[in-house]
């Protein structure tokens, strides 16, 4: 065995001992799905500070972007990383079934913000994360966003992370989804927001809408080690 194997076990065995392993970016399996079925555009919904899209990025995913993200700070800093990349764009609201104006909870660490109230069962899976306030944001329908971007030649992906709010995306957005060749959706297994969609619901709405779940991406889990969240990957037979 040569000295660089070696010093790989080694390392590879003292991220075991402590409890990580070294595995496959899940982007990179994502990207291989999206070469074989012709993805040129991702709906990114929930788009955060543009880390979905980079990781896609790195794994040589050169089709469009679009983002959608209603957070004034999280924009700011989404629009400051993609202003290089021309086939990237994003939007400053979120998606629902109804356009309008909403109030959203802020997260103190953003990403777990949501239009729906945060269940104790979330903060007492980490304590770190509370809603430290309010922000208005703009609301549109998916259909109606989608009507501006996606062309007719266009192959869809739509990925949603909206932190319970699911269910109000979707049904803002039946044409967008029966499009879609495929579907990205955040799977909870116990309630974390008020009203928020569940891993059953969100699956049997997938699978009745012509998709079939191909991969789970682990996600998040509570401090005792219990699966809180994770990631479906759904495409169309």
């Amino acid at each position: 065995m040569s000295v660089k194997r070696r010093a790989v076990n080694t390392a590879l065995m003292a991220a075991y001992k402590r409890g990580f392993e070294i595995r496959r970016h899940p982007a990179g399996r994502r990207q291989k799905m999206f070469a074989s079925r012709g993805v040129d555009l991702v709906l990114d919904v929930g788009g955060a500070d543009g880390g979905y899209g980079r990781a896609l990025r790195q794994f040589g995913y050169a089709g469009r972007i679009v983002s959608f993200e209603p957070l004034a700070a999280s924009y700011a800093e989404l629009s400051r990383n993609i202003a290089a990349d021309p086939r990237w764009t994003a939007r400053n609201h979120a998606l629902g079934d109804a356009a309008g104006e909403a109030q959203i909870h802020v997260a103190s660490n953003s990403t777990s913000s949501s239009l729906l109230p945060m269940k104790d069962s979330h903060r007492e899976a980490d304590p770190r994360v509370g809603i430290v306030g309010q922000e208005t944001i703009r609301v549109e329908r998916l259909d109606d966003a989608a009507a501006e971007i996606v062309g007719t030649a266009d192959t869809v992906f739509l990925k949603i992370d909206t932190q319970g709010f699911e269910r109000q995306v979707l049904a803002g957005g039946p044409e967008t989804v029966a499009r879609s060749v495929g579907l990205q959706l955040e799977l909870s297994f116990v309630p974390l927001y008020e009203g928020g969609m569940l891993a059953d619901e969100a699956i049997s709405m997938a699978y009745a809408a012509g998709f079939h779940l191909e991969v789970i991406e682990s996600g998040w889990a509570s401090q005792t080690g219990q699966m809180l969240q994770a990631d479906g990957i759904f495409f169309r037979d």
